[in-house]
């Protein structure tokens, strides 16, 4: 399910540091309004969540008539999460993707574009 979302048509958010993934909706859409002043009764918006043990993550969606509740585990590997702040970023559909690939979602370095006179 996670990696088969269309992040093209929803807004990503991931909760930087650790959260106790014992929490449940209400807890989590409570620290959503207190913590960033995000709303999380907004539509197509997926907040996602990282504990301790960078193994599994849980996700926050509302739809129409109630929240949707996503949890993975990964059986072998851990996310790469970013733990430096308490902060919630904005992705993009392609740091989504290197989220649920097991990748960084920050790369260190791109390669440089060339123009050509």
């Amino acid at each position: 399910m996670f990696n088969d979302l269309h992040t093209d048509q929803i807004t990503v958010y991931i909760a930087c540091g650790y959260t106790d993934l014992r929490y449940g909706i209400d807890s989590l859409a409570g620290i959503i309004q207190s913590e960033t002043n995000l709303n999380p009764f907004t539509e197509r918006t997926l907040f996602l969540f990282c504990g301790r043990r960078a193994d599994r993550i849980k996700g926050l969606l509302w739809e129409r008539d109630g929240f949707l509740l996503l949890y993975k585990r990964l059986e072998d590997g851990k996310f790469r999460w970013p733990r430096d702040r308490s902060d919630v970023e904005k992705m993009t559909a392609q740091q989504f993707r290197w989220l649920t690939e097991g990748l960084c979602t920050t790369q260190k370095q791109t390669v440089k574009k060339v123009h050509r006179i």
